[in-house]
């Protein structure tokens, strides 16, 4: 169901995520992300001079290579719009990203690497919506190997209200990790 009829407005400023999973022929999974903030006006910056309507003001890559473990194997990131000159200099250090998997803990490692001065907030911001996108890459091929094998707990369940444990979608989808509700 979409959203309520708003009252009349303008837009003042647009995020753009997109994310995308590919298989590539060496058999590991590039994982992409790109995040852009668009302005509705032109306004001022000290780095670039005048912004005018429509052009980035962020504009930022971040391709994590991964294996089927969800390990990171690679890790590139791009700043093509930012607001200030001295943002892409920080790109580098997601290379630190290699090694860590995508999982329980994964935002807290990830600040670890590259929050704070060693990173970007809007590349670490975009790791999340890149870590769904790669557990989405996988889950067709996953659910296939796993329907053969006994899998360990997923570490999705818990983390939202329709993977709850004790509910009718872990029921139904990994009956061996649904847990009754107490008393009830």
């Amino acid at each position: 169901m979409p959203l309520s009829q708003p009252v009349p407005r303008q837009l003042l400023h647009q995020r753009v995520i997109t994310c995308r999973g590919y298989r590539r022929d060496d058999g590991l999974l590039d994982i992409e992300g790109h995040l852009e903030d668009i302005k509705s006006y032109p306004f001022r910056n000290r780095d670039r001079g005048e912004i005018p309507a429509g052009e980035p003001v962020h504009g930022m890559w971040l391709r994590l290579t991964i294996d089927e473990k969800l390990e990171v194997r690679d890790a590139e990131a791009s700043t093509e719009y930012a607001p200030y000159a001295v943002c892409p200099q920080v790109t580098p250090n997601f290379k630190r990203l290699v090694g860590l998997c995508i999982g329980a803990g994964w935002m807290r490692e990830v600040r670890k690497r590259v929050g704070g001065v060693e990173g970007c907030t809007h590349l670490v911001e975009l790791l999340g919506p890149i870590a769904t996108t790669a557990y989405q890459t996988l889950a067709g091929q996953r659910k296939a190997r796993d329907s053969k094998a006994p899998i360990a707990r997923p570490f999705f369940l818990d983390s939202c209200h329709a993977l709850k444990s004790d509910g009718e979608v872990v029921k139904v989808h990994w009956p061996a990790h649904f847990t009754a509700r107490s008393g009830g």
